[in-house]
């Protein structure tokens, strides 16, 4: 039996390769000649950087940055075995778990550690680049990414303007004679499933901007601050973001990347399923297993273990999914050629233990669901 091993990280409990491990265990404790492939997984979001470069033999670079609201921080970017291609969480360095609750302002929040991050890997001889974008503290439409990679960002006095979404309408020349030249050799692939606009009602400020602190009054002036750096934007490149899909994604660095870079957007497992080799594993395969932590109605919309399952599919192979807990709507992911989904936790017992012994219930699960499809064969 070839079983291919492909789950997410449990958040807040094991990582994707720690689950990966404790679900082999389970397999090979009832069935030891079992053929296990392991590739820990992940949609674009947290785990995104460890997954490709555990699948690619790559390594992490540690570096100190500008962290969200001007502090030092430290953050990674992932050089893949290629040593050409690196993936970054934009989180990493820009993230809104940076902040603690009552000091996060996406009026002085700053994508500038992003570019840091970016211009690090360029130095380092990377010209492929896959991003992460999800969990940003930001609303600055990328301008301070910008500025980290040369970009002159004036007022109409000839002064660089300061950090965040409340600067923006301070900007009146965006001047690219510094920005980084190594940027139009290299290519940029974007892990995000938002396909909001820039701005307006369902643009970056009104959508995400309450989550990252903004009140019903700055969202109203983020979004006009959005509004004029759009307008900059199209003048300096005849590009028009203010209704463009993903514009808005991240805080607007979405709308950077279109503008200024050679980027395109995919959703985020799609990239991972593509770099971890996934789909060539899954030849000969009787069965793949993934999971996450919570598995729902909203698993369907593009999260690990859906986009894991319809690779199989593809193929023909049943796929069964693990979860910390289980939500509504399930069924709806039977269309994608998830066979069964099933909860880890085997008894009465509090979130905190559940979590403390994540890897002995995954193993558990593991070794009772292979004893029950082999028997069935």
């Amino acid at each position: 039996m070839k079983v291919i091993v492909a789950p997410d990280s449990f958040k807040g409990s094991v990582s994707a390769m720690g689950a990966a491990k404790a679900i082999e265990k389970g397999i090979k404790q009832y069935l030891p000649e079992a053929e296990t492939v392991l590739i820990p997984v992940a949609d674009g979001g947290e785990g995104t950087m460890d997954s490709l470069v555990a699948a690619t033999g790559g390594k992490k670079v540690e570096l100190e940055v500008t962290g969200p609201l001007g502090d030092p921080v430290r953050a990674a970017y992932g050089q893949l075995g290629d040593g050409r291609t690196c993936v970054i969480e934009m989180a990493d360095a820009s993230g809104l778990y940076l902040i603690p609750p009552e000091r996060r302002d996406p009026m002085k929040a700053t994508t500038f550690g992003t570019g840091q991050l970016i211009k690090a890997a360029l130095d380092a001889g990377c010209r492929e680049f896959i991003l992460a974008v999800g969990g940003s503290a930001t609303n600055d439409g990328g301008s301070g990414m910008l500025q980290a990679l040369g970009m002159k960002l004036l007022t109409k006095d000839g002064h660089e303007v300061g950090f965040g979404g409340g600067e923006l309408d301070q900007i009146a020349t965006i001047d690219d004679r510094e920005f980084d030249g190594r940027i139009t050799d290299s290519t940029f692939l974007l892990a995000c499933d938002v396909q909001n606009p820039l701005i307006g009602p369902t643009g970056a400020s009104h959508i995400f901007g309450p989550q990252k602190g903004a009140t019903p009054e700055m969202v109203e002036i983020l979004d006009k601050k959005l509004s004029h750096w759009a307008d900059l934007v199209e003048a300096q490149t005849g590009i028009a973001l203010h209704n463009k899909a993903g514009a808005g994604a991240a805080g607007g660095i979405g709308g950077a990347f279109q503008a200024f870079f050679s980027a395109e957007m995919r959703r985020g497992i799609d990239i991972v399923i593509e770099y971890t080799g996934l789909e060539e594993a899954l030849a000969g395969a009787d069965v793949v297993i993934t999971g996450e932590g919570q598995i729902d109605y909203q698993t369907a919309s593009g999260k690990t273990p859906m986009g894991v399952a319809q690779a199989a599919q593809k193929h023909g192979i049943p796929t069964v999914a693990f979860a910390g807990s289980i939500g509504k709507g399930i069924e709806e992911l039977y269309q994608y050629g998830i066979q069964s989904v099933h909860s880890i936790v085997n008894g009465p017992m509090s979130l905190a233990d559940a979590m403390n012994k994540a890897e002995q219930l995954l193993q558990q699960k593991a070794e009772q669901v292979i004893r029950t499809m082999y028997l069935n064969q």
